[in-house]
């Protein structure tokens, strides 16, 4: 029998990564498992170097880091009473996105990813690429995507 203990959820706060985190906590109650809720956060502080000056940056990234937690929370809270059944935690870290997935995952050493996928297609796919499809590629542990597309007649 498939034993898991712990689960990694990556979200971007879309309506996609809450649909992931509602199942992600769904196994983590049938398998009393932890959960760890993760957002990477892009570091724009790099690109917004090139046009401000230093004390002003200091305050970009501070205000970028303060959104961004706040953002985890109220993400977190439409799904409070779920959360409240398990054991859980928050991990903010900056980076590229699938990259950050892979190297918690491998960190953390947990047993499964379940994530959103945005069902891009086309030129889109190819202009922002996937990151769920990178994670899928490259995960230590097996992967759970979960999409919004078919989810709404139910």
């Amino acid at each position: 029998m498939v034993n898991i203990k712990k689960i990694l959820c990556p979200t971007d706060f879309s309506d996609t990564s809450k649909k992931a985190l509602d199942y992600a906590i769904q196994f983590a109650k049938v398998f009393s498992a932890e959960l760890e809720i993760l957002h990477v956060q892009l570091d724009e502080a790099q690109v917004v170097a090139f046009y401000l000056p230093e004390a002003t940056l200091k305050n970009v990234e501070k205000e970028l880091e303060d959104s961004t937690k706040q953002q985890l929370e109220d993400f977190c809270n439409t799904l409070r009473h779920d959360l409240e059944k398990i054991s859980y935690n928050k991990k903010i870290v900056k980076g590229v996105p699938h990259i950050e997935i892979i190297e918690e995952a491998k960190l953390a050493n947990v047993d499964m990813i379940v994530i959103g996928t945005h069902g891009r297609s086309g030129f889109e796919h190819v202009l922002f690429g996937s990151t769920t499809e990178k994670v899928i590629r490259k995960a230590p542990c097996p992967v759970l995507t979960v999409s919004l597309k078919g989810l709404a007649s139910k």
